[in-house]
Formats: structure tokens, sequence, C-alpha cells
């Protein structure tokens, strides 16, 4: 199965505040910029997946949301999020989310089973366990114009070099660029 990362960063690398706050996601950049329809690939590396496998902390930014039926940004994708300590999703994401408590590999040859072919990786900790099993085959990473200072970062401790190549960049008019790279292990 095909896995990959879609992932804001602050400039100086930071996925969200330390108290997980991702607030400045929407208030950095050029706010007045003309974005048109332009959504910086989300809708299409969407269209691309069929399921996502998340963190517990990502799932539960995600619940703190509370998103209406109209800006739920996952339409009927199939969505795990990994958790040892959580059995059951939060009360508004029931139907929407299914827990896993396990082997990452074994859960990604259980989706292979289940006919999934591209996995959306997103939060932190679940994008550097899948490197260190060198899972990721994309990462699409966008870099916001704002500095955090401290806060949680995008990667924790990689076990060995990986290599990322074939970068594709782009800028946007509201300052945001995008970099999307193949992961090689080798």
């Amino acid at each position: 199965m095909k896995c990959s990362v879609y992932i804001a960063t602050s400039a100086d690398g930071y996925i969200a505040t330390s108290d997980g706050g991702v607030d400045w996601l929407h208030t950095a950049g050029n706010l007045e910029a003309d974005m048109g329809s332009e959504d910086m690939g989300f809708k299409s590396f969407m269209n691309s997946v069929d399921c996502m496998i998340m963190g517990r902390k990502c799932m539960e930014i995600i619940s703190s949301m509370n998103l209406t039926p109209e800006q739920w940004v996952y339409g009927d994708i199939h969505i795990v999020a990994l958790s040892n300590s959580i059995k059951e999703p939060p009360e508004n994401l029931q139907g929407k989310v299914e827990m896993y408590s396990g082997n990452i590999r074994d859960l990604v040859s259980d989706l292979e089973r289940k006919g999934f072919k591209h996995a959306y990786i997103d939060g932190g900790s679940t994008i550097t366990s899948f490197l260190n099993l060198q899972l990721i085959n994309e990462m699409i990473i966008t870099k916001v114009p704002v500095l955090l200072g401290e806060g949680v970062p995008l990667f924790g401790k990689i076990n060995s070099l990986i290599n990322l190549e074939n970068a594709d960049a782009s800028a946007f008019p509201n300052d945001f660029i995008q970099i999307k790279y193949d992961v090689n292990y080798s």
C-alpha cells in the first residue's frame, strides 16, 4: 500500500504549539492574497487516498474542532486512529474513526487485505513511526510563513538516514511554500 504524508509546518518545523494549538495555520501568511479556488492541492490529494491513519493527538485536535458535515474534509474515507490508551473515539467522531492499538505493519497489511491502496498518514509521532518502519512513500510538506520558536516538531527521532528525492516545489500567493518529495530508504 502506498503511504503518503500531507502536512503543514511552521517555517521552523513545528506542526503545533506546545499546547497542541494549530490556530496559527489560519492567521499566518498573506491573508489578503487572492487564492481563487486554490486549496494547495488538498482536494486532489484527498481524492487520491482511500484511507487515513492518524495519531491519537491528531484525532483529538480534529474532534475539538467540532466540524459540521459541511466542514468535514475527509469525505467517507476509512479513518484509523492509533492509540494504546483510548479504545473508543470521541463522541463526535464515532462512526467516522476506528481505533487501533497494535503493530503498525499488521495494520497496513490488514488494510491492504481489505482492498485499500493509498493511505494518508497524519500526526507527528505517527509519521515518525511510519518513516522508521520504512512505510512512507511520499511526503508533501507545506511551510507556513510563521516562526513558532517552540512546539511539537514534525519529526521525532529518525532511526537511520532517509533521503528525500525528486523535490517538486510550489509557492502560493499567500506566501505558503509546498514541497513534494519521494522517500528513499536505501
